[in-house]
């Protein structure tokens, strides 16, 4: 019977290529991937272990779209980050605004410039209990 094994990337529509990779390197913190072939569309490849984020510059469909507040109310991707202060303090100094996890767990939400939802989680909330 076939299963899904993992997870491999989530790709992410952008119509300013420039802007997005200021976010995503600059606060993020991600590097692109020498991995991405020549594609009839510009964008890039951003690897995280051994999953990818693929941000695509065509036109995104969704420009209009009223979107909630919390980005934990929309669709989003959730990243485990290793210092939660630090990435306040990133997202602070860049003008980024976000809100906290409504549960109470050490999560923030933030958004792309484009738009797309991030939740950000303290990686030690998910290591197990050692």
């Amino acid at each position: 019977m076939a299963r899904i094994t993992a997870l491999h990337h989530t790709s992410l529509l952008v119509s300013d290529l420039a802007v997005a990779r200021g976010f995503y390197e600059n606060i993020l913190g991600l590097q692109p991937s020498p991995k991405r072939p020549q594609l009839k569309y510009d964008g890039v490849w951003y690897e995280i272990g051994a999953q990818q984020i693929h941000l695509l510059a065509l036109p995104n469909p969704d420009v209009d779209a009223v979107r909630p507040e919390h980005g934990g109310r929309d669709r989003h991707v959730a990243l485990l980050i290793d210092d939660i202060d630090g990435m306040r303090a990133k997202l602070d100094g860049a003008g980024v605004p976000y809100t906290y996890s409504a549960t109470g767990r050490p999560a923030i939400f933030c958004r792309d410039p484009e738009g797309n939802a991030f939740e950000l989680i303290a990686q030690e909330f998910m290591l197990p209990p050692g």
